[in-house]
This record gives structure tokens, sequence and C-alpha cells, in this order.
């Protein structure tokens, strides 16, 4: 094959993937350019000028006061969003790869939480568990003879709260990713351990979770980098109250831009990547010992 035949093969490629390249080097490579470019330059609303100040606005970072509640509430809503989900959904999309009656019933209503905005759901469970007259849970709670309780300006909740909205939105897509690797676990392998007198459980814990493995890595890593980046459930809901007990890294970003220090917020943008960066490389690193030790 010549030359000129090997480009007019790939030109069917390169014209199908060029949108998907444009649009990520509009709404992605290009502003995080600017973003950390802005990010060493002094630029607020009050200065009327842009002034290069070199590394500035990093060495301010530490110094801020809401950073370690932004940190240990994004850290919490990352880790718990993956625990409870996963301890969830494996052990019912098992269930659902099963001979069950009206299991694709199931899939799809678990699954319809996950074609709704984020925005959407947010309102929607602030209406729900509104402590009013008109939250319907606490009318609920206080039917039974129970005092109300008010889910998202209680401190002590609130965060809480919001975690298992976000488990209830997503649960369907990381069931959706599970189902998907199940079936390609061979049966010969239930059938052997059948033979060998292996309980449900040790089919489970020595078959399906090692089969697994593909699956739980997609869906741990990027649950994690979702939950650091959490944004648009916290403002739907709490905007980062009460108090700032539900605040996280990009709801804190977010107010310094309102408040009009864009070269600041830009800084704290640029920290925010590269610290979910190394997470994603510490999470992937251990998956891959993981499935090195499965595989030997």
């Amino acid at each position: 094959m010549n030359r000129n035949q090997k480009i007019k093969n790939t030109v069917p490629y390169i014209a199908m993937t060029a949108p998907a390249v444009l649009l990520f080097l509009i709404f992605f490579v290009i502003p995080l350019f600017f973003t950390i470019r802005y990010s060493f330059y002094n630029w607020t609303n009050y200065s009327p000028d842009i002034t290069f100040s070199g590394l500035s606005n990093y060495v301010k970072i530490p110094e801020d006061k809401m950073l370690k509640t932004s940190i240990k509430n994004s850290l919490l809503f990352a880790t718990a969003t993956v625990v409870i989900q996963s301890v969830i959904t494996m052990p019912i999309a098992v269930v659902l790869n099963s001979k069950l009656r009206g299991r694709n019933i199931f899939r799809a209503i678990f699954f319809m939480p996950v074609v709704m905005s984020t925005l959407v759901v947010g309102y929607l469970w602030k209406y729900l568990l509104s402590s009013s007259d008109y939250g319907f849970v606490n009318q609920i709670i206080t039917g039974l003879g129970f005092e109300k309780i008010n889910f998202f300006g209680n401190g002590n909740v609130a965060m809480w709260t919001i975690i298992l909205v976000e488990v209830w939105q997503w649960f369907g897509w990381a069931m959706v990713i599970y189902l998907g690797n199940l079936q390609n676990i061979s049966g010969d392998l239930f059938e052997a351990a059948s033979v060998d007198g292996a309980n449900a459980w040790d089919r489970f814990w020595h078959i399906i979770v090692p089969g697994l493995a593909p699956a739980i890595k997609i869906n741990v890593v990027t649950g994690m980098i979702n939950g650091l980046k959490v944004f648009d459930i916290i403002v739907a809901t709490t905007n980062g109250g009460p108090a700032h007990r539900t605040e996280t890294i990009l709801t804190s970003m977010y107010s310094k831009f309102s408040d009009g220090n864009f070269g600041y917020a830009s800084a704290y943008g640029t920290v925010f990547l590269v610290v979910a960066m190394i997470v994603a490389c510490i999470l992937l690193g251990g998956f891959k010992k993981w499935e090195e030790r499965l595989g030997q």
C-alpha cells in the first residue's frame, strides 16, 4: 500500500475524531492553559491592571482558612460515596445478572436517575427533604411520632444527606459497569466452584470480586475524581452551608471567583487539578498491583 493510499484510508477516521478533539481543545485545553497562566497574575475586580505576581497566589493557598475544611469535606464526600455505592451496587448487580424475572425493568428503574440533571436531582431532594410543612419525608417522620429532621440545615447531617443523594443518583451508573463486567466472567468457574462445594459467599469473594477488578477500578477511580470535584449537587442543596459544613474545594474556588479574586481562584484550581491527578495515579497504581497479584 503506497503512502497516498494510507493517507486516503485514514481520512475518514480523522474526520470522525476531529469534532471530539476540537471540543476537547475548546472546552478543556484552552481554558486550562489560561487558568494556569492567570494563576501567576494578580487579577482582581479591585485592581484595573492585571500584573504578573509570580508564585504569590500559590503562597497564599496554605494560609486559606477554608482550605482545610474544603479538603476534608471533599475527601469525605468522595470516599464515602465510593464505598457506600460499591457496597450496595455490587451485590445488586450480581442479583440483576441472574435469571431474575423482570430484571430488565429493575435495571431501567435503577438507571433512570443517571439521565437526570444533577441540579434537578438536588432541587428535587431539597424539596422532598425540606423541614418545612411541605417536606414529604418529614411529613412521614412526624406522622410516625418523631421530631422533624433538618436534613440540609443541620451541620451534623447535611453532608451525609448529600452523600446519600449522590449515591442514589449514580447508583445505576456503577451498576451498569458491574453488569457489563459480570457477563465476561466465565460460567465454568462457577460450575467448578459448585463441584468443589463452594457456597455463595465463597463464589462471590473468590470468583466475582476478582473477576470484577476492571469494573471496580473504573468505578473507584472515576468515583473518587468526581467526588473530589463535586460542585453542582452542593450548590443545589446547601450552597456550602450551614456555616461552611458542606463547603468543598470547587465551591470554595467558585466563591473566590465570585468575590473577584480571579488570579487566586485560578491558582486554587490549578492546585486542585494537580492533587486530583496525584490521587488518580495513586489509585491506578494500587489497582495495577492488585490486578498483577490476581493474575499470578
